[in-house]
């Protein structure tokens, strides 16, 4: 779909606020609709009238007018842009009123993205296609003074909007065809593509690193493991450096602490975190952000073999503490630890953010609607959940209390990987071990286990893989 500013299409689109009376005057069908209640202008509601005159009118509904916000517009043209899939549509316009105070650009932005995500799907493996995009171009007619704000939003909602389905598509990807090296190669000719450097280690590079609690994690494996370091620079050289560290299990059998079948048939999708970094990467190099970033991913399977880690093994880390592993379930947090200790020291970011499907605490405590989040530095903290609402994709801020501290620690080593002490918290105390390997950094961990892959659509969120939390990276590195 080719978003233009105009005045043109073959259907046009009106936007109505809820039981709105001033389009009387303008459409006859109008009055019709509200008396009959089968239109009342709820946000996304959308009626349709074809003539066979060749006036093609679709009303779609906004709401509350006081109550309208960026999401509502970007879920209501979602929705409308189905509808003209639906009817086979080629081309549409609308006028583009000033709408509840709310700002041109990203008003531009939302309803792009909002239209952009309605053709997505992930069909590769279907042989009769079920998303078939109808729409060629989508006209928005404005003012001449709202035309470069109205340009910019649109073209940053494309830009996102490609990093966003990358990820989707990365996670969609069964493991039996996404391993290790396949992740690594796929992330090396799209970011190499946009100007990123694209570094990709193997077992003997990985060994030298001292990169023990990686190369436990993936010992079971015949795949072997990746460490692919991802390098922009949009920046000065002495600008500070943001670090995005995902985690890049291909899959998780979940070792010897073996997950049950039913939780085990959706763990092709536990490297989320390692596509968001490759798809927020995307993004901000093709649109050119002025920042020094750098992407990490460990990527590994855990599986099991002769030769697999065991539970009550006591292992080592590149930053030299040793780890008991209580849980060989507990395995994203070994290769985060590595991943962050190589972000904090080799690279030395100046700030760290880590994005993992981590806990299916984080499932109980905020199901698939909000991303759990852990921080050691509150102004940092801050900047992330600035750039989420931004996105529009929920997050919270748990809490740290010393008390947690003494339950990621071992008698038999310096840590242990599943809390030591009472049941709960496990999002939080897995969070915390993580924290144990920043250097002391200002560092943000991302618990994304519930929001990056869901089973049933939301919105403008499709089942399956969301692409979440990228558009909140994307807004991290431009303006955090």
């Amino acid at each position: 779909m080719n978003i233009l500013l105009g005045k043109d299409g073959d259907v046009k689109i009106v936007l109505s606020f809820k039981e709105d009376d001033s389009l009387k005057e303008d459409f006859e069908i109008y009055s019709f609709l509200l008396e009959n209640e089968l239109f009342k202008g709820d946000c996304g509601e959308v009626y349709s009238d074809l003539s066979t005159d060749g006036k093609h009118t679709i009303f779609l509904g906004l709401g509350e007018e006081k109550e309208l916000d960026f999401e509502d517009l970007k879920a209501a043209f979602f929705k409308l842009g189905k509808e003209l899939m639906r009817l086979k549509v080629k081309s549409a316009g609308l006028e583009l009123p000033s709408l509840n105070n709310l700002c041109y650009r990203r008003t531009n932005l939302s309803i792009a993205e909002g239209l952009l995500h309605s053709e997505y799907g992930f069909e590769k493996y279907l042989t009769e296609k079920k998303i078939k995009p109808s729409v060629e171009e989508f006209y928005i007619d404005i003012l001449d003074e709202d035309k470069e704000k109205a340009e910019s939003g649109i073209e940053e909602a494309k830009i996102v909007i490609e990093g966003i389905f990358l990820a989707r598509d990365l996670v969609n990807e069964p493991a039996i065809t996404m391993t290790p090296t396949k992740l690594s190669e796929i992330a090396k000719e799209e970011l190499e593509a946009v100007g990123i450097e694209v570094e990709i280690l193997g077992q003997r590079e990985i060994e030298e690193l001292g990169m023990e609690a990686f190369l436990k994690v993936s010992q079971g494996s015949d795949e072997e493991p990746k460490f692919i370091i991802m390098t922009y620079k949009g920046g000065e050289s002495d600008d500070e450096t943001l670090a995005l560290v995902g985690k890049g299990l291909t899959y998780d059998t979940g070792g010897y602490s073996l997950k049950p079948s039913k939780s085990m048939d959706t763990m092709f999708t536990d490297m989320a975190g390692s596509a968001s970094v490759i798809g927020a990467l995307k993004s901000v190099a093709l649109a050119g952000l002025k920042k020094n970033v750098v992407g990490i991913v460990a990527a590994c399977e855990n599986a099991i073999s002769g030769g697999a880690y065991k539970p009550g093994d006591i292992i080592g880390s590149m930053a030299g503490k040793t780890i008991e592993v209580a849980n060989t379930d507990a395995e994203g947090r070994l290769t985060l630890a590595d991943a962050l200790w190589y972000a904090a020291t080799v690279v030395k970011a100046d700030r760290i953010v880590d994005i993992a499907t981590l806990t299916g605490a984080c499932i109980v405590a905020l199901s698939d609607v909000a991303t759990g989040a852990i921080t050691n530095d509150l102004d940092f903290m801050r900047d992330v959940e600035d750039a989420s609402k931004r996105a529009g994709e929920h997050l919270w801020h748990l809490p740290h209390f010393k008390e947690f501290d003494e339950r990621i620690k071992s008698t038999r080593a310096d840590l242990i990987n599943t809390s030591s002490g009472p049941a709960g918290a496990g999002t939080i105390t897995a969070g915390l071990f993580l924290g144990q390997f920043v250097d002391e950094k200002p560092w943000v961990h991302l618990d994304i286990a519930g929001t990056s892959y869901i089973s049933t659509a939301r919105n403008y969120l499709p089942k399956g893989a969301t692409g979440i939390p990228v558009n909140t990276l994307y807004n991290l590195v431009k303006c955090g």
